[in-house]
């Protein structure tokens, strides 16, 4: 599992201060889930999309992601016109599509590229270590800046944990049905990799205490604020103003 592929870059977006990059990411997915009209969250697609450009990251890679998150949005596609109230456009039988519920369709797909494409760009550009080395400068309590470094150094493990298990399940013969066998043996399975899991993390707590851990990481080096992240920072600022009061 490779979830810094963007952060393997030399661009001047992968060289920003991460807490602009933060409260960058932040302010403007705040504003762009909060705006409630069509041409602005068309409008705020370009910030986004002019950072990818500028990150020089794999268009297939992000085009890929944003395939991701469209596949769900596809449902509301198939579903929501015809069951949002509003204007009937077109009607074949029991079938209506509303004038409303497209839009309402419409405005969720630019939210959630705009936001997807800024955290790509924004947060993507970035290593995880660096990001949390940034919420540590930014004040944000120790316990969640752990958690959210512990959730990324870890995941891999439990995902190696849960392919194991699913090898051995295989390895003994076991067929996925649709039957109460198959929904006892996957319960099991989340049971016993949840015991592991727990027992990992005995382990891990152990050797940080061993090795003089005593409930937070010292910062050696401190981040600078050069000219390029404050003009960053204005411009981001300037953005999510001008969506926030667009209509």
């Amino acid at each position: 599992m490779h979830i810094e592929e963007f952060a393997l870059g030399d661009s001047w977006i992968h060289r920003l201060d991460p807490r602009v990059k933060i409260a960058a990411a932040i302010g403007f997915s705040v504003v762009v889930a909060l705006n409630q009209s069509v041409a602005a969250s068309a409008i705020a697609l370009l910030f986004p999309a002019v950072l990818i450009l500028a990150a020089r990251v794999s268009l297939r890679k992000v085009i890929l992601r944003l395939a991701v998150v469209n596949s769900f949005i596809l449902f509301l596609w198939l579903f929501l016109p015809f069951t949002h109230t509003g204007e009937i456009i077109w009607s074949l039988g029991p079938l209506e599509i509303h004038r409303e519920g497209l839009i309402f369709c419409l405005l969720i797909t630019l939210k959630s590229n705009a936001i997807m494409l800024a955290v790509i760009a924004l947060l993507g550009t970035s290593r995880v270590f660096t990001l949390v080395h940034a919420l540590s400068h930014m004040a944000i309590p120790d316990k969640l800046v752990h958690l959210f470094f512990f959730c990324f150094r870890y995941i891999h493990v439990i995902h190696e944990e849960y392919h194991r298990l699913a090898v051995a399940m295989k390895v003994r013969g076991f067929r996925p049905r649709t039957d109460l066998h198959t929904y006892r043996a996957y319960a099991y399975m989340v049971g016993m990799l949840l015991v592991r899991s727990f027992d990992r993390s005995r382990r891990i707590l152990a050797a940080m205490r061993c090795r003089g851990f005593r409930g937070r990481f010292y910062i050696l080096h401190h981040y600078e604020m050069k000219r390029c992240d404050y003009v960053v920072g204005a411009a981001s600022f300037l953005i999510s103003a001008v969506l926030l009061v667009a209509k």
